[in-house]
């Protein structure tokens, strides 16, 4: 496994300051860094505590996680950490968990009870690869997985850290945020009854579908970097706002992209009548939104002056990316 020191060297060779023409790269090198942390946790290797790792489990669960994404999520944690000159290592693991809580989703979204979806990032989704009981177990296990990472104490010494973390992932992934804006999600597709929402619903489900695991990501870098609480709150607006913003660029994308380029089939969301602000605001209406948002996150975080390039330029990358 990779040891902390090396982590740290992997995460610490992405310098500060890196103009905004450098931001694909730089966020690659991460999501390199991040790549091979997941390659380590997802091994063969029996950990401390387990039984066994069954084979059929691991490489299903492996086919959800690697090779794909842009892993946005760790980066936010770790920009927002280095930012604040907490320790990246800490935050790579945070971040970590917070890719595998979203991966978790991905694989349970990807079900035919859920959305139906044949190919996710270019290649089959696990209940295709492998089939349904399967790909819930594979949900399951990155679930708890992301856990035990975000409270081992081998990337965060400090207790009172682990249990914020612990603590903010679950109110972020959980009844009042990510899986309950799922819920509401199937909600305003009608299948529980005439469902009708507006602009104010839509968001409230977005918040919490999408936004608040995004949010949560740069709130663990804040965790880790030791921000007080006006800072604090500074980063949570930048991080609800940037929620909202990939949200509705993702919307965006859904309409006007190919599924080659997505890696997924799109136009689904239109035909199975899911809430989106395409739909409440038109496409001009949806993107003058993103152009609003990116302005609350640079606001937000204009207190860092240089030292928030980074985060910056993650707000532009939201809503002008292609994928």
């Amino acid at each position: 496994m990779t040891s902390t020191s090396s982590t740290q060297a992997q995460t610490g060779s992405v310098k500060a300051g890196t103009p905004a023409s450098e931001f694909s790269h730089r966020l690659a090198q991460v999501a390199e860094t991040v790549e091979t942390f997941l390659v380590d946790r997802l091994g063969p290797e029996i950990g401390l505590g387990e039984i066994a790792r069954p084979p059929r489990l691991m490489e299903a669960m492996r086919h959800a996680v690697l090779g794909g994404g842009k892993r946005l999520r760790p980066f936010l944690a770790i920009e927002t950490a280095r930012m604040l000159g907490g320790s990246e290592a800490a935050a790579l693991a945070a971040g970590a968990g917070v890719e595998l809580v979203h991966c978790y989703s991905l694989v349970h979204d990807d079900l035919p009870a859920m959305d139906d979806d044949d190919m996710r990032r270019g290649k089959p989704t696990v209940h295709k690869a492998y089939d349904e009981a399967t790909a819930i177990l594979v949900g399951d296990a990155l679930q708890t997985l992301a856990f035990e990472i975000v409270a081992d104490p081998t990337w965060q010494p400090d207790a009172r850290i682990r249990a914020d973390l612990v603590l903010g992932l679950a109110r972020a992934s959980g009844l009042g945020g990510m899986v309950g804006g799922q819920l509401l999600d199937l909600t305003a597709e009608g299948r529980f009854g005439a469902a009708n929402m507006d602009v104010d619903d839509t968001l409230r489900m977005q918040a919490m579908k999408t936004g608040a695991i995004l949010a949560f990501s740069v709130e663990a870098g804040a965790i880790v970097g030791g921000a007080d609480a006006g800072q604090r709150a500074a980063l949570l607006r930048y991080g609800l706002a940037l929620g909202q913003a990939f949200q509705i660029a993702d919307d965006i994308l859904d309409r006007e992209a190919s599924p080659e380029a997505m890696g997924k089939a799109t136009g689904k969301d239109k035909d199975a009548g899911k809430a989106t602000l395409v739909d409440r605001l038109g496409l001009d209406g949806a993107r003058a939104e993103c152009d609003r948002l990116v302005g609350v996150c640079e606001d937000a975080v204009a207190l860092w002056g240089e030292k928030a390039r980074t985060l910056r330029d993650a707000a532009r990358f939201t809503v002008a990316r292609k994928t």
